[in-house]
């Protein structure tokens, strides 16, 4: 969430010294204790600490302990994942098995000399790391020799598997995740390459990724064929810098976007990313259109924003779902001046969440899902409606407010809002795509596909240089 962009305010600290001794005098006048407020406030809104989560309890700055309820356990044990990385977490390390260098399974104990000796079935382990460059280069130098009568050169044969090519697969493979995956760019990665003593010029790079690109585009093409056939759309927008890119005649738009799309189905996720001139609902028109007409309607799922529908041809049609925490942080940002309100509203919404947990550790079918929220969702949100609607009805809000603007975003997608409450495997949210896009929310700096099950993304890459 975006921080509130703070009021500038210029300090003298000779000015404040004196509006301080005049105060043992006389009462500060208004215009001195306006100045001396404004310093202050300036002052404690630097030294408020940052909120990293939207989780209710942070974002109403509830106490971890309120009234007399339970301690909590000091001496509880740690949350897995948050101590160091056991040997079996290097699954890309190269293991190498050391045998005893005196005794074999079934030799004499040398200590006591009595009993036998047998292998352990888990080895002690030791885990070692170095330094390597991302693409490394061998040089083979392979001896001439020339006959002094005829002239004939003779040379060495190159050792078994170097192939004809100065850069495999392997660093081609290596370029595309550093670029696309992780978002290096080319010069960049040039500079690098140079540093250590391997010349990796950019556009070299870009040669080589465009090669490799060409035989993974029938994989990409299927990947879109069966993100078309999910029964769950996801797709969201990020903006994105590209130094030059060619447009259409007449299109006058200037902003450059990467679409990110989840399909979700029949047990797997297919994340396709998309980058160029074209919006979210644009790009998913293009992966619908692959759609089997036999299939029933596919279930879209975004924010509110009306870039990210599509407009599909005759035939075609989707059941739009929009966001529920997207609509939470519009309630999120404002807590501040409305707590109350804000407080009533997050805890209503936390309930449906709370269910919604109950429903996936139930492992529910998507049937019997949707029975569960319109038995005990459906009449949360029923309430909640009612409260929103007599906000205005009743004037308790000034629409133009921030709590007004708040409700009046739920009211107007109230219907996209709760699809969840009349189909079958709508989802609540669109937090899927928002994992899909990585570490702090950034997509994939080019054209790509991504194909991986969520969320740790074990990932294949795919990748399509055509940002157009």
């Amino acid at each position: 969430m975006k921080s509130a962009k703070r009021r500038r305010v210029d300090v003298n600290l000779d000015e404040l010294d004196r509006v301080l001794d005049g105060a043992r005098q006389a009462p500060l006048s208004e215009a001195d204790c306006d100045k001396l407020k404004s310093a202050l406030h300036a002052l404690a809104a630097m030294l408020a600490p940052a909120r990293h989560t939207e989780k209710t309890s942070a974002v109403l700055e509830e106490p971890e302990n309120p009234g007399d309820g339970p301690q909590p356990d000091t001496k509880a044990s740690p949350q897995p994942g948050h101590g160091r990385n056991g040997a079996e977490a290097f699954g890309g390390a190269r293991t190498v098995a050391i045998a005893h260098q005196k005794l074999t399974h079934g030799d004499r104990c040398p200590e006591c000399g009595k009993g036998n000796v047998y292998g352990q079935k888990e080895p002690k382990v030791l885990v070692r790391i170095v330094g390597q460059a991302p693409l490394a280069a061998t040089v083979y130098s392979l001896e001439r020799l020339r006959c002094g009568a005829c002239g004939q050169v003779f040379t060495a044969q190159e050792p078994e598997g170097v192939g004809p090519e100065k850069y495999d697969e392997t660093a081609a493979a290596m370029i595309a995740q550093l670029k696309y995956g992780s978002g290096t760019p080319f010069y960049r990665l040039e500079k690098l390459e140079g540093q250590l003593g391997i010349p990796l010029p950019a556009a070299t790079q870009w040669e080589v990724v465009e090669e490799a690109a060409e035989l993974v585009k029938p994989a990409r093409d299927e990947l879109i064929r069966q993100a078309a056939r999910g029964e769950v759309v996801h797709n969201d927008d990020t903006s994105m810098k590209v130094l030059k890119l060619e447009r259409e005649p007449g299109d006058e738009r200037t902003g450059v976007f990467t679409s990110g799309i989840v399909s979700t189905g029949q047990g797997h996720k297919i994340a396709l990313y998309f980058t160029g001139r074209q919006h979210a609902g644009e790009n998913i028109a293009d992966v619908l259109q692959q759609r089997a007409k036999d299939l029933s309607p596919v279930i879209q799922m975004c924010d509110a924003l009306s870039r990210n529908v599509p407009k599909l041809p005759g035939g075609v049609e989707i059941l739009v779902a929009n966001c529920l925490a997207h609509g939470r942080r519009q309630f999120v940002e404002v807590v501040q001046n409305f707590p109350e309100e804000c407080r009533h509203v997050l805890e209503m919404l936390g309930e449906v969440y709370r269910y919604e947990a109950e429903a996936r550790d139930g492992a529910l079918t998507a049937e019997e899902r949707l029975r569960f929220h319109q038995e005990h969702s459906g009449p949360v949100m029923e309430k909640l409606h009612g409260w929103l609607a007599a906000q205005f009805a009743e004037r308790k809000t000034e629409p133009n407010s921030g709590l007004g603007k708040a409700i009046t975003y739920l009211l107007r997608h109230w219907k996209a809002l709760t699809t969840f409450l009349r189909e079958a495997g709508a989802p609540l949210d669109n937090n899927v795509c928002t994992a899909a896009r990585g570490s702090g929310g950034v997509m994939p700096t080019a054209g790509l596909c991504r194909v991986g099950e969520f969320p740790s993304l074990p990932t294949c890459f795919l990748m399509v240089p055509d940002a157009a």
